[in-house]
Parts: C-alpha cells; sequence; structure tokens
C-alpha cells in the first residue's frame, strides 16, 4: 500500500509562506496524479490543487487562485504545495492524496495523516 507523509506545517503570521511536502514511500509516484486537500475544523474537507502524472499543475477554489501552486519531484518521490500571502482562513489540516487515471477526481489510491497549518499573529 502507497505510504503518503505530509510535512511543513507550523505556525505562522497572516502574510506568512509555507511549503508542504508529500513523499511517498516503496512506492513511484510518477504514474499517478498528486492532489491537495485541506479540512478546517468542523468543516469537510476542501479540494486545493493536483498535479498530474504529466505535471499539469491545477488550482481549484478561489480562495487560493493566485497564492498556492503545486510542484512535484519524481526523482525524490515527492509532491509539493507553496502557500503564499497566507490568512486565517488557510488554518486547516492539510493532506495528499493519490489517484490514478487522468485527474484527481478519479478514486483515491492513498491519502497521508495530514500536516497542520495554524495561522496567527
Amino acid at each position: 500500500q502507497v505510504q503518503l507523509v505530509e510535512s511543513g506545517g507550523g505556525l505562522v503570521q497572516p502574510g506568512g509562506v509555507l511549503r508542504l511536502s508529500c513523499s511517498a514511500s516503496k512506492f513511484d509516484l510518477k504514474y499517478y496524479n498528486i492532489g491537495w486537500f485541506r479540512q478546517a475544523p468542523g468543516k469537510g474537507p476542501e479540494r486545493i490543487s493536483c498535479i498530474t502524472s504529466r505535471n499539469d499543475a491545477i488550482i481549484y477554489g478561489d480562495s487560493v487562485k493566485g497564492r498556492f501552486t503545486t510542484s512535484r519531484d519524481d526523482d525524490e518521490l515527492t509532491a509539493y504545495l507553496h502557500m503564499t500571502s497566507l490568512k486565517d482562513d488557510d488554518t486547516a489540516v492539510y493532506f495528499c492524496t493519490v489517484h490514478p487515471g487522468d485527474d484527481c477526481y478519479d478514486r483515491i489510491v492513498s491519502r497521508g495523516q495530514g500536516t497542520q497549518v495554524t495561522v496567527s499573529s
């Protein structure tokens, strides 16, 4: 089974920057699409981004467009979520997912446990 581990979360002030990592163990990510989601307290999961196996990066949601980007390094078996101009509303647990097929709407093969991002002054 694919094991995914997210890292890079933490406490950051509004306007700050974070880079989250999603690392896979014993699994070749290059054939799969990698999604990022977040879940704030009391809310359902929110789709953030997808980077396909063809390296097409898609950002979902008007709330993060222009501030978040996603990338991948298949040699390092790692995907990234780059977050800038962070706001209080970005506070959530962020987790990555792996999908077969052409995009991140296909079934989830695996997901990580998540990493906490807290934006606060």
